[in-house]
C-alpha cells in the first residue's frame, strides 16, 4: 500500500504553521531522563496539554515539549516533522490518517494505557501490533441553545412546540426556517452559525459533515473498512443538509470563504444564533460565556435518510500512537508521560474537567472522573433511547476531503454547481483510492 500524503494549495496558502511551546524551562528538567516530544492535533486544548507537560515535569524531572499543527496541515505538519532528527515521540492519529502512520508504530500492547482501556478492540491493531491506543472518545452534532429554541416553541407562529419533535431533517428544516424568517423577533442573527471556509472551519463540512452520508453508505455496503468505491445514493441528503447551514444563517454565502471557527462559536457563545455544528472538542471555546452549560443540548445530524429517528450523535476516538524510531530512553520517558495522564488526579481533573474529554478508561471511571461537557452528556439520553451511533468510519484521505470542501465552497458562493460537488464525493473518493493503495 502507497502512504502518500499531499499538502493542498490551501494548505500552503495558510503556512505550515507549528505551535511549538517548548517544555519548562525552569531547570525542573533533567535531560538523563529522556525527552517527550508530543505532536497534538487538537489545537483547542493546546494550553490545557502545556500545563498537563509542565505539571508532569515537575513532578518527574522529564522533559516534555508540546506541539500543535495549525487547521488543516496536520498530516502534512507529522510527515515533516516525523522525517527529522528530534522527531515526535509521541502524536496523535485518528481513523482517518491511521494508515499513513505505520512505519512509525510501536507496538503499545504492554502499555498501561491500552490494558486500561473499557474495551480494547477500541485499539487500533497495525498488523498484529497495537498501533495506537485511544485517550479521547469524542462526539458532535447539531449543538443547541436550549433557551432560544425554547423562545421559539412559545412564539405564536412557531410549527413546532417540543424539541423531542426534532428528530427528522424535514422537521429540523421548518424549525430553521422558521427561526430564520423570524430572527429579529427572536434578537438573533440566524437560525445557524455561519458556514465558514477558512482554513480553521472548513473541515466541519469536507470532513465532519461528510462522515454522515459515509457512514450510511458503509452500512449500506455491510463493511467496516474503506471501499474503493461509494454510490451518489446520499448525495441528495448531503445537499439538503448543507443547503440549509448556508441559507438559515448568520453570514451571506458570498462572506464564507473569510469565516472562521471563531466566528461560529463566537456567534454561538454570544445567543446571536441557535445552532452550531460542532462537537465536543468545541466546547472549550463555548463555555463561560452567554450560554450556560444547562442551555446547552445537541441534535443528531440529521439528513433525511430512512429510520434517522433514530440516530444518535457522531461518534469518534482520537489516538495515541509512539514513536519506535525514538531512543530507548525518549519510549520510557514518553510511557511515563502517558502513564501521569493515566493514573495522576490533578491530570485526571485536567483532562475531564478543563479538556472536557470523555476518556475510555475503565480507571477514569472507577475513580468518578466522568467530564460534564454537555455536548457528551447530551448523547447519555440516546443512549438510554437505543439509538444508533453515527460511526466515523474511514475517508479516502485528507486529499479528498480538502477538495471536496473547496468544491462545497464554490457552490455555496455561487461559482460552482453542485455536480461539481457530487463529483468530488463519488469520482474523487475512487480517484483517492486508487492514489493511496
Amino acid at each position: 500500500m502507497k502512504k502518500i500524503i499531499k499538502a493542498t494549495a490551501a494548505m500552503a496558502a495558510a503556512g505550515l504553521s507549528l505551535g511549538l511551546i517548548a517544555g519548562c524551562g525552569s531547570g525542573d528538567s533533567n535531560a538523563d531522563k529522556g525527552h517527550v516530544y508530543f505532536l497534538s492535533m487538537k489545537a483547542e486544548q493546546a494550553d490545557q496539554f502545556r500545563e498537563l507537560a509542565d505539571n508532569f515535569t515537575a513532578e518527574t524531572g522529564i522533559e516534555v515539549d508540546v506541539a500543535t499543527a495549525s487547521s488543516g496541515t496536520y498530516e502534512q505538519t507529522l510527515k515533516s516533522e516525523l522525517a527529522k532528527s528530534g522527531a515526535p515521540t509521541v502524536f496523535d492519529v485518528d481513523n482517518n490518517d491511521f494508515l499513513n502512520w505505520t512505519d512509525y508504530y510501536a507496538d503499545m500492547s504492554d502499555t498501561n494505557m491500552y490494558k486500561d482501556l473499557t474495551k480494547q478492540d477500541y485499539a487500533m491493531k497495525n498488523g498484529d501490533e497495537i498501533g495506537a491506543v485511544p485517550y479521547v472518545m469524542e462526539r458532535y452534532g447539531i449543538i443547541y441553545n436550549k433557551a432560544l429554541l425554547q423562545k421559539y416553541f412559545d412564539a405564536n407562529w412557531s410549527s413546532v412546540k417540543d424539541v423531542e419533535t426534532i428528530n427528522n431533517f424535514d422537521t429540523l428544516r421548518t424549525v430553521a426556517d422558521e427561526i430564520q424568517a423570524h430572527k429579529d423577533d427572536l434578537g438573533i442573527k440566524g437560525a445557524f452559525t455561519s458556514a465558514g471556509f477558512d482554513t480553521s472551519s472548513i473541515n466541519r463540512f469536507g470532513d465532519q459533515l461528510a462522515h454522515v452520508p459515509v457512514y450510511y453508505e458503509y452500512r449500506d455496503q455491510g463493511v467496516t473498512q474503506l471501499p474503493a468505491t461509494i454510490s451518489d445514493t446520499y448525495i441528495p441528503n448531503f445537499k439538503k443538509i448543507f443547503d440549509l447551514y448556508i441559507t438559515d444563517s448568520t453570514t451571506p454565502a458570498s462572506q464564507l470563504s473569510s469565516a472562521t471557527m471563531d466566528d461560529a462559536n463566537s456567534e454561538f457563545a454570544l445567543g446571536e444564533a441557535v445552532f452550531l455544528q460542532n462537537g465536543t472538542w468545541g466546547y472549550s471555546q463555548i463555555k463561560d460565556q452567554n450560554v450556560p452549560d444547562e442551555d446547552m443540548g445537541v441534535l443528531p445530524i440529521y439528513i433525511g435518510t430512512e429510520g434517522e429517528e433514530k440516530a444518535g450523535l457522531t461518534v469518534s476516538f482520537l489516538y495515541f500512537a509512539m514513536n519506535k524510531n525514538a531512543s530507548e530512553k525518549d519510549q520510557q520517558a514518553t510511557r511515563q508521560f502517558l502513564d501521569y495522564i493515566l493514573q495522576n488526579d490533578d491530570a485526571r481533573k485536567l483532562v475531564t474537567d478543563e479538556m472536557g474529554f470523555e476518556t475510555p478508561f475503565k480507571s477514569y471511571a472507577e475513580n468518578g472522573y466522568k467530564t460534564t461537557n454537555p455536548i457528551h452528556r447530551a448523547n447519555d439520553a440516546y443512549a438510554v433511547k437505543g439509538n444508533y451511533d453515527i460511526v466515523i468510519y474511514p475517508l479516502p484521505s485528507a486529499q479528498w476531503a480538502m477538495s471536496l470542501g473547496n468544491a462545497m465552497l464554490e457552490y455555496a458562493q455561487g461559482t460552482g454547481d453542485w455536480d461539481t460537488v457530487a463529483s468530488a464525493f463519488v469520482d474523487g473518493w475512487a480517484s483517492e483510492y486508487k492514489t493511496t493503495h
